[in-house]
């Protein structure tokens, strides 16, 4: 009996190792938890007052529930997958990170944000604070390993809860934690998704600078009503959805190269861009989505306004970073039903603006904005960690300027989804709306 006594003992402590070890990520952790073994963000709420109400107006709290999220999954991720199977764990997997649980809990597709189901509370409380490591040497698609219970991980030691366990976690501290969610790669291997890796290659890495720092900056406060004052990261995770955090992320200056001109001569006006702000390159993201711009006025002295081309530079695939009126997105056809779909405008800018942006191609060689259909890239024309980017507008004076001064505007523009997309798909508009990053002006005189 002793002798059984301890093989059960033995087998039991090496199931429990073999458990430990073998937690599974990514794919694997398809329906392997259940909901019930995650609380609820109410029953942080009692507690974490103010972590709570910081929670429910970021955007981590709407990753499953916000519109243009509910559009792309279920009009274009999941129909694609109906279409063509090898899509389908593409779609299962984009609620890997927009609702952890409904992945973990094998709810795929989860029921639409209108049924609540717990499927709404997309990235909780519980989630984050119970993911224990990554599996892996490079964090990406969802390869974060997640250990529900009474134990929670944080980032600071010796905390005591009324409510649950407590364990400090330097993984928590790390960009790689990020990296879990804001890295993908797609089925034809593409980094489609690499805000952590673009942080990694930059400057900020080198300085010891995670993610953090700018999208949970720290103040004084409680981190819980019992607990003592303390520099508390803030959790409204800032980021392209914030106008106050786009707002001066890049410097904008102008000058021209001479101050007096001829009334028959060119003007040559450069533009510089500081990303001054960000740690990874600018877009970032969903990049296949977003759009940054840089569009160049003149106003003579008579109030007559103009509107500036940039010179090209002539590297490969320039044309795509120089606004056309051309179509694209023609892929859209396959998971909307619409055969032989013409595409819409690819921009939606003006004609003649630079675009900063990273075309995403589908099999085809046709630009698309469905990520999970990208085969390959165009240029990356985006403005990295502290890069400057310079471009030029050569602009002949035309015959009827007054003579005098004349004002030049540049203003740097983004949208978070291409304009003609958004109403092909019936986005929302505020998805689409224009926010002004910075501007510049500098001006000449026109003399006879």
């Amino acid at each position: 009996m002793k002798q059984v006594g301890l093989l059960l003992l033995f087998v039991c402590l090496s199931a429990g190792i073999v458990l430990a070890q073998e937690l599974p990520a990514g794919e694997a952790a398809l329906g392997t938890r259940k909901y019930e073994q995650y609380e609820k963000p109410e029953v942080c709420k009692s507690c974490h007052v103010d972590i709570y109400q910081q929670w429910t107006q970021a955007m981590m709290s709407q990753a499953y529930t916000h519109h243009w999220d509910e559009i792309e999954y279920f009009d274009l991720a999941v129909a694609h997958g109906k279409v063509d199977p090898k899509f389908k764990p593409v779609s299962d997997g984009c609620n890997g990170c927009h609702t952890p649980m409904a992945f973990l809990a094998g709810d795929v597709p989860p029921p639409r944000p209108e049924a609540n189901s717990r499927a709404n509370e997309s990235v909780s409380c519980d989630v984050c604070h119970t993911i224990k490591g990554m599996a892996g040497d490079t964090p990406h698609n969802f390869s974060y390993i997640s250990n529900p219970g009474r134990l929670k991980y944080g980032p600071k030691p010796g905390l005591e809860s009324p409510h649950h366990e407590t364990e400090e976690s330097d993984f928590l501290k790390q960009a790689q934690f990020c990296g879990n969610c804001h890295n993908e790669k797609d089925p034809w291997g593409m980094w489609v998704k690499g805000t952590q890796l673009e942080w990694l290659e930059g400057p900020y890495s080198k300085e010891g600078v995670p993610c953090h720092r700018c999208h949970m900056p720290k103040a004084r406060g409680k981190n819980a009503t019992m607990s003592q004052e303390d520099d508390v990261a803030q959790h409204l995770f800032h980021g392209a959805h914030d106008p106050g955090k786009l707002a001066g992320a890049v410097e904008l200056r102008m000058h021209p190269e001479v101050r007096e001109v001829a009334y028959d001569e060119a003007v040559v006006v450069k533009v510089q861009l500081f990303n001054a702000k960000a740690g990874h390159k600018i877009p970032t993201g969903s990049v296949e989505d977003r759009i940054v711009w840089l569009h160049v006025t003149a106003t003579d002295a008579e109030g007559k306004e103009y509107h500036l081309p940039v010179d090209p530079k002539g590297f490969e695939g320039e044309e795509y970073t120089i606004a056309d009126d051309v179509l694209a997105y023609q892929d859209l056809g396959i998971p909307l039903g619409k055969s032989d779909f013409p595409g819409v405008q690819r921009d939606g800018v003006p004609v003649g603006d630079r675009i900063f942006r990273k075309p995403y191609f589908d099999e085809q060689g046709r630009m698309t904005i469905m990520q999970w259909n990208t085969a390959s890239f165009g240029p990356d024309y985006r403005i990295g960690p502290r890069e400057t980017k310079i471009e030029t507008f050569t602009w002949q004076l035309p015959d009827d300027i007054a003579l005098g001064k004349i004002t030049f505007k540049a203003v740097l523009n983004y949208q978070k989804l291409v304009k003609p997309v958004a109403e092909l798909l019936n986005v929302p508009e505020d998805e689409s709306e224009i926010n002004i990053i910075n501007t510049a002006t500098t001006w000449v005189e026109v003399y006879e």
